[in-house]
This record gives C-alpha cells, sequence and structure tokens, in this order.
C-alpha cells in the first residue's frame, strides 16, 4: 500500500507544483551552506524581489520611491529597512495593487485565509511559490526519516461546504492522511486502531496534546512513528512531557503563515532553523515582533510584513549541534497587539504565556487554561480541573508579579478545547 500511496503522491505533485521537485533538490543542497553562503542566497533573493515588485506591483511601487528606494539603482540593506512595514490591512485594503501581472505566470492558485484576527485575506499564490512552500515541509520531513507519502494524522479545520469538504477528503485521500477537526475523546477513541501504522501526527498543538492524554494509560504501538509536528499554536513546556511519555518524541515546532510561507523548522537537535532560503527575518527593536519578507512572493509581494507575532531570536554566534548554518529562532512567544485591560493599564495577552511557563518550571505543576474578558478590570481564567487552594494560590501569586489592577476569576470549564480550529488562550469579549 505504501508503494501505492508513494506513486499516486507523487504522480499528483508532477501534476499540481511541477517545480516542487527541483525547490526540493536546492533545498536539500544548501541545507549544507555555509552561514556566509546563505546569507548571501538570502540577499540575492530579497534584491531580485524587490526589483521585481518595484517594476510590477503599484502598491510597491509608491511604497519603495516614498521611501527614496531604487532596488535595481541603489541596492543596499540599510536602504531597504527603511521602507516602512506593510500590514495586514494592507495587504487586503490594497489587494489589486499589490498583486503583480498575471501573465507572469504560468500557474496560480487562489488562497483565501482570515487567521486569528478574524481579517479575510485573499490573494493568487503562484506555482513556484507554492511548490517551494510545499518542498520547505518535505525537507522538514526528511530531517525525521519522513516522507510527504506516509501515512499521517492531520488535525486541522474543515470546511462545512459540502462542495469542499468533498475537495478535501479527495485531497486527504490522495496525501495519505485521515484527519480530525474539533477535540471529541469519543472520536479520538475510534482512533487507536489505526494509529500503530501512522508515521507523521500534525496539526494544532493542543489537539496533539489532547490524543496524547487520552493515550497515556493505554498500550499503542508508534514504533512506525518519525515524527509529532505542531503548527499554528504555542506548544507549552507540558505538552512535552506527555508527548515523550506516550509517543517517544517530543513535538517538534514548524513556524509560518499562509501569507509568509514557511518561517522556520524544528531540527531533530531542537533548533527552530529559519528558512532563509525562502524568508528574510527581521526583529521590530520596540516591541520585539517579528517582520517578514516572503522571498518567493512574486506574484502577490509581502516585503516587510508586520505578521503580528513576539519572537526571540538565538545569538548570532549560535552553532546547532545538527550542523546546519541557518539562524535559529528560539521561541515565538505569543501574538502582539490583544491586550488585556486592567483598570488603569493594558497588558499584553502573552503576559499569561510567561505566568503559567513560570508555574510550570518553578512549581512543575502544568495547568490547562484559557483566559476570557468580558468586562474591564476583570479576567476570568478557565481551568479543565478543579479550582482547588492550592491552585488558586499558585495563579494568583504569580498573576500579582504581573498584574495590578486587574481582578482574577478561576473558574471550572471542562470543555474550552471542543471548539473547532485554532486554540486561543485568551479571548477578548470587549469591543
Amino acid at each position: 500500500m505504501s508503494k501505492f500511496h508513494k506513486l499516486l503522491f507523487l504522480r499528483g505533485a508532477k501534476k499540481r507544483n511541477p517545480l516542487i521537485f527541483k525547490h526540493f533538490e536546492d533545498l536539500k543542497r544548501s541545507e549544507g551552506f555555509s552561514r556566509e553562503e546563505l546569507l548571501q542566497l538570502n540577499e540575492e533573493r530579497l534584491k531580485a524581489l524587490c526589483i521585481f515588485s518595484f517594476k510590477n506591483s503599484p502598491f510597491y511601487r509608491r511604497r519603495f520611491l516614498e521611501a527614496g528606494f531604487d532596488p535595481e539603482q541603489q541596492w543596499s540593506m540599510d536602504s531597504f529597512r527603511k521602507i516602512p512595514v506593510t500590514t495586514k490591512l494592507e495587504l487586503i485594503s490594497e489587494n489589486e495593487d499589490i498583486h503583480t501581472p498575471s501573465h507572469f505566470f504560468k500557474k496560480r492558485f487562489f488562497v483565501e485565509t482570515s487567521g486569528t484576527s478574524g481579517q479575510i485575506l485573499t490573494f493568487h499564490r503562484d506555482e513556484s511559490w507554492d511548490s517551494f512552500n510545499r518542498a520547505s515541509i518535505w525537507r522538514g520531513y526528511s530531517w525525521f526519516g519522513a516522507n510527504p507519502w506516509d501515512k499521517k494524522l492531520y488535525f486541522w479545520g474543515y470546511n462545512t461546504a459540502k462542495l469542499k469538504q468533498a475537495k478535501l477528503r479527495i485531497m486527504d485521500f490522495l496525501v495519505n492522511r485521515f484527519r480530525l477537526f474539533d477535540y471529541d475523546p469519543d472520536k479520538l477513541e475510534k482512533l487507536i486502531p489505526k494509529l500503530s501504522k501512522v508515521k507523521v501526527i500534525e496539526g494544532y498543538s493542543s489537539m496533539i496534546y489532547e490524543l496524547a492524554n487520552l493515550l497515556e494509560k493505554k498500550q499503542v504501538d508508534f514504533s512506525e512513528l518519525c515524527m509529532v509536528k505542531g503548527t499554528s499554536e504555542k506548544i507549552f513546556p507540558h505538552y512535552q512531557d506527555v508527548a515523550k511519555k506516550v509517543f517517544g518524541k517530543n513535538i517538534i515546532s514548524e513556524y509560518g503563515s499562509t501569507e509568509s510561507g514557511i518561517i522556520a523548522f524544528e531540527c531533530p537537535s531542537g533548533s527552530m532553523h529559519i528558512n532563509l532560503e525562502g524568508v528574510y527575518v527581521e526583529k521590530d527593536p520596540e516591541d520585539g515582533g517579528i517582520i517578514v519578507t516572503n522571498l518567493q512572493s512574486f506574484s502577490f509581494p509581502s516585503i516587510r510584513y508586520r505578521l503580528g507575532d513576539q519572537i526571540e531570536l538565538a545569538d548570532p554566534d549560535f552553532e546547532c549541534p545538527c550542523g546546519m548554518k541557518h539562524p535559529v529562532l528560539l521561541e515565538v512567544t505569543g501574538r502582539i497587539g490583544k491586550n488585556i485591560q486592567g483598570l488603569s493599564r493594558n497588558y499584553p495577552s502573552l503576559t499569561l504565556y510567561y505566568i503559567f511557563k513560570n508555574i510550570y518550571f518553578n512549581h512543575e505543576r502544568k495547568i490547562d487554561f484559557q483566559a476570557h474578558q468580558f468586562e474591564k478590570g476583570k479576567l476570568q481564567i478557565w481551568v479543565k480541573e478543579p479550582v482547588s487552594d492550592e491552585l488558586k494560590s499558585l495563579i494568583f501569586n504569580e498573576s500579582d508579579n504581573y498584574f495590578t489592577d486587574l481582578e482574577l476569576e478561576l473558574l471550572e470549564n471542562h470543555d474550552f478545547r471542543q471548539q473547532a480550529g485554532k486554540l486561543r488562550d485568551f479571548v477578548s469579549h470587549i469591543e
């Protein structure tokens, strides 16, 4: 059956993404480059994208000229960094002027994404860009001895439209995967007979964690499993404890976005290597936010794009034991701009991440939570366990180190993971 799926997958990939094999070969070759070679390649691709965008994207031509930047005549990294950042709102409102003419591309794919912000973004992704993105994922698979045609369990969103459901089922069959899109213990229980043949588990990290909890006391053979990959959500430290026990492996991280592509992929040594062949990454000195330029996005450029995540970068001299020289992303700490409102001041929502991370490391206590705010100055924290005096003490004492004008309320709620789609650790109900 594996030979059948391999043949079916490769034939489908060749038809849909003719350039994917070349991109994969190039990526496998460049993963052995020195840091100097990688940085040179990164800048060459950045310059090529800027020149193309200057000539063919009305929005970026205006933006470059306003910054006094002509990439063809006066290229320098200092001049490039003077270009104002692009926001998601601009990608939406200036959509037509950002796109470059379709005649440059033999094939384009229509893409729609709303993300956690709820803003709907649509654009056309050219085939080379789409192929590169998929090849970047293939390369990440290869680091763990997995193939893209291997049997996969996929935790990801579903579409309620019947036609799109049918298309997803066909696609899932072609790539040899079965999917779940919400947390339902009964559905997870029915998965157990299929799990021994799974080589890749991927998708929402919180769903993978829930599956591991369900399986903790069951005897499931995961000897065929090559990789457990979490995407789209933070991977909390206590997720790894149960994952290692059940799967025999940590949950590794893939970081990216629909518009920016694969930004970083974790290697077997535990480092998230920045995909220098595909992105140019900057860290905003003011708020620590990531600014990404997708080097492959010729049909819909996203140059100096403020993605909205706060990041931590490794020291430039850091050497990963795996031997690859790509710079390392230490951590994606959370979303920027979603504030918890106190009576007299606001707090970034990623404060919650630090509170519960500190409790885990300082007290060896794992707490599954989701915070909700319905009223200024008050914050509800839903937890999946009974609210004991010990739990109150841990959370309230640690929160006092961060919040000065916020009243906390702990509520038992065992069902907050049963929502479909991405799990958010903070939900504001205040307009």
